[in-house]
């Protein structure tokens, strides 16, 4: 126990040579090495090329005194103890050694016995203290170590999501089915009770849902069941999340579709644009071809759990891995079925807001194509107008129910509106960047042949032929059928009505085509 650890080295730093003489002799034949100098910068110049275990130092010295000397020591190697000799002791002296790191604090005469003490008990506390230093060192490299493997299985965690994600779209044949995955990939990855796809551009100013899931239900709660949309009981007024043709959940995804930018609310304090059931709220925009076609939202509403930034980081990878699958069916597959699907779903879906209207896209088509097999169409301009028919009115999806579904007369405002339905349809096939001669034909559907129609007034043969094609079959269904504002006419009064307006609304000689076809029965043989 009294054995001197080997290879101690001791400084002693006094201005009073007789001291040093004394403490060299005393502690070297107790085993130790010995330094002296004769003030703190002595000190200093031994401690900057040697290692030293221990410092006894007089506080009053010239050049640098004992208090500096201690200051400096703490800064080089605080592990170093530093013991403070003085004849001239005194509370301040005292209270200034303890702040500048000093462990003990002698009072000359110094009995050389009591120094051998005071050395062995600094040295095992210096150890002590060393240990302690060097196990906390390696409890921050495990717990680095520790952090670096926590890092690690998150990274690995969020790659296996991230390829979950790539490879649900990969499996994906059609794209109708791309906007009904992309809501239950919500449910099941960031875990919301809630998702739903809102169709909202430039074109379609009112946010439209197309698809929902829910977590918890059997059957996830669809807007868009594969190629077709199934009309849907209206949502009750508890609902937390319904349909954005009503509240200010309309505005704040108008928001969204204008900044082109992500939104995440963590906790809904109230100032949020959502209704109260609603506890956290994301929602992203989707672009095709750097375009927005819509927004992707979630939507918490009675888990404790509250959306993070890594949840809209996934969510926002989800709908950036959507618009590709969309892009590479519609570049790279069968274009025709799976983006005319999903549009065709859309039209289902107007449709269903106004009974009036059912299957009136189904007929106007099947009226085109008769018409343009008469005229010995090409099978390339056939097709044209089979796709042309069947999303001719989706620009109403644009409409407001209350403009749309009035059953007395519009007001020249609310005409004006209506009129707005064809660029509208234009613009949304235009988006996709595809069907240039179907877009023309929504576009001019409701163009006049003497040159007094809508939206640019063309007149003739500046009309596309396909165009004056779908006119007279759009004319004669929604004369033949049941509208909001009016009974269906009878057979004699449409006729006349074509024939009249052959020349002016109608392009002669499809009014001529349409009526000889009527008369042999090929159209129109289920209207009285």
């Amino acid at each position: 126990m009294n054995s001197v650890p080997q290879n101690k080295k001791i400084l002693f730093v006094d201005d009073e040579e007789s001291i040093l003489d004394i403490a060299r002799e005393y502690f070297l034949q107790k085993g130790y090495e010995v330094r002296t100098a004769h003030n703190g910068l002595e000190a200093l110049q031994i401690l900057k090329g040697e290692k030293v275990d221990c410092c006894f130092t007089d506080i009053n010295m010239p050049e640098m005194d004992g208090l500096e000397l201690a200051e400096n020591i703490r800064i080089h190697d605080n592990t170093i103890p530093v013991v403070v000799m003085t004849g001239y002791p005194s509370l301040d002296n005292t209270i200034q050694t303890l702040k500048n790191g000093v462990v003990d604090f002698l009072i000359k005469p110094v009995n050389l016995n009591q120094m051998e003490l005071c050395v062995r008990r600094v040295l095992r506390e210096r150890h002590l203290f060393i240990d302690n230093v060097l196990l906390r060192k390696e409890v921050e490299s495990k717990a680095r170590l520790e952090q670096l493997n926590q890092e690690l299985l998150f990274k690995v965690d969020e790659l296996n999501i991230l390829n979950r994600i790539m490879g649900d779209f990969t499996a994906i044949s059609t794209s109708s089915d791309v906007f009904q995955r992309v809501v239950d990939l919500a449910i099941e990855i960031i875990h919301a009770d809630q998702s739903s796809f809102y169709v909202i551009n430039d074109a379609v100013k009112k946010p439209f849902r197309v698809t929902q899931a829910k977590a918890g239900s059997v059957d996830a709660e669809s807007d868009l069941d594969h190629n077709a949309i199934e009309p849907k009981a209206p949502h009750s007024s508890t609902d937390p999340h319904p349909d954005l043709c009503q509240g200010q959940l309309n505005q704040l995804l108008l928001e969204i579709v204008s900044d082109e930018l992500p939104l995440l609310v963590t906790e809904n304090a109230g100032t949020q644009k959502l209704s109260q059931e609603t506890r956290s709220f994301m929602g992203v925009p989707l672009k095709i071809r750097d375009k927005i076609f819509g927004v992707l939202t979630a939507a918490i509403t009675r888990s404790a759990k509250r959306f993070s930034e890594k949840d809209l980081y996934y969510l926002s990878f989800m709908t950036q891995t959507a618009a590709q699958a969309i892009e590479n069916l519609a570049l790279y597959e069968n274009i025709y079925e799976n983006l005319f699907a999903t549009l065709y779903g859309f039209v289902k879906a107007l449709e269903a807001r106004d009974p009036y209207t059912q299957q009136h896209s189904t007929r106007v088509t099947n009226i085109a194509l008769a018409i343009g097999k008469q005229m010995l169409f090409s099978p390339e301009d056939l097709d044209v107008l089979n796709v042309a028919g069947r999303l001719h009115d989706i620009g109403k999806i644009g409409i407001r129910d209350d403009i749309l579904l009035k059953p007395g007369r519009l007001t020249k405002e609310e005409y004006e509106k209506i009129k707005e339905h064809p660029s509208m349809g234009a613009e949304i096939v235009g988006q996709l960047g595809l069907w240039d001669k179907e877009r023309e034909i929504i576009r001019s559907h409701h163009e006049r042949f003497d040159g007094t129609g809508y939206p640019n007034g063309l007149g003739g043969q500046d009309i596309p032929l396909l165009a004056r094609v779908m006119s007279v079959a759009d004319a004669y269904d929604a004369m033949a059928s049941d509208r909001a504002y009016r009974q269906r006419m009878k057979t004699e009064r449409i006729l006349n009505i074509l024939e009249e307006g052959a020349g002016t609304q109608f392009d002669p000689e499809i009014v001529e085509v349409f009526l000889a076809l009527h008369h042999k029965g090929s159209i129109g043989i289920d209207l009285p």
